[in-house]
């Protein structure tokens, strides 16, 4: 679940701040904040034509094909961020580019100068297949677009861990971080206090301490990558009640 607490001092650039810059890709800014967009949503992408019902081979295909397209016609430099969401404008885009250009996209590059940079089709199909199977309350299979949503969220969570183990590593602290990190996230049993004091040779009021740092750490550094993905500082809100619906699957977060 997506932590929550006060927002951040500082806020880092926003995907439409992001969007704004690889509007104008021949330049070095505009090139890595192409290819650090790229980073952000190609899976969510794929995951998406997917479970659309698209085979692995023309999944990829379509997924290269709809960036591909981008670069090509520079949509980016006409997105709005006044719509909304950039994730939501882009899976728009998306449904338009297979719903009308399926056929042409199995004849779109895969390589060269039009290959997605950062996109491991491999890779993808191997993480696609190890999506569970998720269910809505009500016994109902998550519709693409749901599905999209979120991986969405659970790719920011996946960003913030690396962000932690790579500042813990930084500090010599890797050991902690390996030995709590479960209890962000809840996918790991936790080991109790006293187990873990042992393991790292510490005493039980310091795991409990080093713990309460570590959750405090994980909720700005979630905070600061949801800012990323906003246009504005006030609409963190808004967008953590949405990833929460995402991440339980909600039917009503679909768009």
């Amino acid at each position: 679940m997506p932590p929550s607490s006060d927002p951040p001092r500082r806020f880092p650039e926003t995907s439409w701040g992001l969007v704004g810059k690889a509007g104008e890709p021949l330049t070095p800014e505009g090139r890595q904040a192409l290819a650090t967009l790229c980073e952000l949503y190609w899976y969510p992408v794929y995951a998406f034509v997917r479970r659309r019902g698209a085979p692995a081979e023309e999944a990829q295909d379509l997924t290269q094909g709809f960036f591909a397209r981008l670069l090509e016609r520079n949509d980016l430099a006409m997105a709005d961020q006044n719509r909304g969401r950039f994730r939501s404008w882009l899976i728009a885009c998306v449904k338009h580019y297979v719903a009308n250009e399926r056929e042409r996209a199995r004849a779109q590059k895969r390589g060269g100068d039009g290959a997605l940079r950062g996109f491991d089709a491999e890779r993808a199909e191997q993480r696609y297949q190890a999506e569970p199977v998720h269910a809505h309350a009500a016994g109902h299979l998550l519709t693409p677009e749901a599905l999209y949503q979120r991986r969405f969220a659970m790719d920011l969570i996946e960003r913030t861990l690396t962000v932690l183990q790579d500042h813990y590593a930084q500090t010599g602290q890797a050991r902690v971080f390996e030995a709590l990190k479960g209890r962000l996230t809840g996918e790991e049993e936790e080991r109790p206090h006293k187990e873990v004091a042992a393991a790292l040779g510490m005493s039980v009021e310091a795991v409990k301490t080093a713990t309460s740092r570590l959750y405090d750490r994980y909720q700005r550094t979630f905070r600061e990558e949801v800012a990323r993905t906003v246009a504005r500082v006030e609409d963190v809100e808004d967008e953590l009640r949405s990833l929460r619906l995402a991440l339980r699957g909600d039917p009503s977060n679909d768009g």
